[in-house]
């Protein structure tokens, strides 16, 4: 087994096993995400609803923010799993907050709880990203 492969390897099983603890009373659609930071610490996070729906919090979400409330900010792998006939791609807002704090090249896992996989990277979830520098002049 490769490098690569143990790195997911992990992910994989930690994004599964929170996924499990996702609270989706509304939906019953639980995602769970795991990321590794530049430290090579692996921060999770599940959805989380509230009956004002859709004011909940997305698994990628949830992960960033334990790794940024861990006092990091820089993410270099994302896996993020659903049950669902297809690998699970992150909303138009996670995309984003990956792009915050991952470079273009940072590879995401897309999945689904039967073990199909999709790859692919931050900057081919969301090519054109708004980015700091659009903000030159103000």
């Amino acid at each position: 087994m490769s490098h690569v492969e143990k790195s997911t390897s992990s992910l994989r099983s930690s994004a599964a096993a929170v996924r499990e603890n996702a609270h989706a009373p509304y939906s019953n659609f639980k995602v769970g995400a795991a990321i590794r930071a530049a430290s090579g610490t692996v921060y999770v996070g599940c959805n989380v609803e509230n009956v004002a729906y859709p004011e909940g919090t997305c698994a990628e979400a949830g992960a960033i923010a334990a790794m940024v409330a861990a006092g990091e900010t820089e993410l270099l792998e994302a896996y993020v799993i659903a049950d669902c006939p297809s690998p699970v791609p992150p909303c138009g807002g996670c995309r984003q907050k990956l792009k915050e704090f991952g470079a273009a090249d940072v590879p995401v896992t897309l999945a689904t709880t039967d073990g199909t996989e999709m790859e692919t990277t931050i900057g081919a979830l969301l090519p054109g990203a708004f980015d700091a520098g659009h903000m030159e002049r103000s």
